[in-house]
């Protein structure tokens, strides 16, 4: 990858985009993982405002650190960004204690973790609609597109998604190359939605460089049966999440009304 010129042609992509869309700038919910630092990064460097969301909700005080820090960063180094910290604790507990009980309480854990990504989603167009702002999505091609590793309608709710196109191993070749802190280079990715410290690894079962593998070898049409060990573990680890998550990663089904009954 010609990392200087991909930059340059996502910070151009970026620019353009928001003058053509009359938009006066971005917002971005920085977490203190690779995505969101990398996006928001190049976001900043349009030079157009960035305002940067911190929005906890039992959040481990590493991730949290790391957030800050990076914004700090962001601020230092480029013109025009701004950070709000907004607490959703409170709100995330309200919800739950507004919800019924369930006979399983493990019953509802995806639900809401998923819940704490959509109250994100939420307050990002707030503050998008009061400043004319475009939500800026964090989503690399491997999440996006190989195994579906987001919230629907939760960071999976965004106007532009700058780094969508580029794997996780790529994200971090940028991430080095904009002098991202090495901190958050450092740390396990994890979607920060559990409220402990377990990493994507611990959910998906398979690494990102496995998963770009798996990835690659879908795309050239191969199947389970041409693996063997931990490689064909790997890819139905892969096609299991490709499978269950489509619907994630295709148009909402329309009912199409045939235009006789019309």
């Amino acid at each position: 990858m010609q990392t200087e010129k991909v930059v340059d042609f996502i910070v151009n992509w970026l620019k353009d985009y928001a003058v053509k869309a009359k938009m006066n700038g971005f917002v971005i919910g920085v977490s203190g993982g690779i995505d969101s630092a990398v996006t928001s990064a190049l976001c900043a460097k349009t030079g157009l405002p960035l305002l940067c969301l911190e929005m906890p909700i039992h959040q481990a005080k590493s991730q949290i650190n790391r957030a800050l820090n990076h914004i700090n960063w962001l601020k230092a180094n480029f013109n025009a960004v701004y950070v709000t910290q907004i607490n959703l604790t409170p709100v995330f507990d309200s919800l739950i204690s507004a919800l019924p009980p369930v006979a399983k309480e493990e019953d509802r854990f995806m639900s809401l973790a998923n819940t704490r990504a959509r109250l994100r989603m939420t307050t990002l167009y707030y503050f998008a609609a009061i400043n004319k702002y475009l939500v800026a999505g964090t989503g690399n091609k491997v999440e996006d597109f190989g195994v579906g590793f987001y919230t629907k309608y939760g960071d999976g709710g965004v106007d532009i998604s700058p780094i969508a196109d580029l794997l996780k191993t790529e994200v971090y070749a940028i991430a080095k190359y904009l002098g991202i802190n090495q901190d958050i280079i450092d740390a396990a990715p994890t979607d920060g939605l559990w409220g402990d410290d377990r990493t994507d690894e611990d959910q998906i079962g398979a690494s990102y460089p496995e998963l770009e593998w798996a990835m690659k070898m879908d795309g050239e049409g191969k199947t389970v049966n041409d693996f063997s060990d931990r490689k064909k573990e790997v890819f139905k680890i892969y096609k299991q999440y490709n499978t269950s998550n489509k619907h994630k990663m295709r148009p909402i089904p329309i009912c199409e009304i045939p235009k006789e009954f019309l």
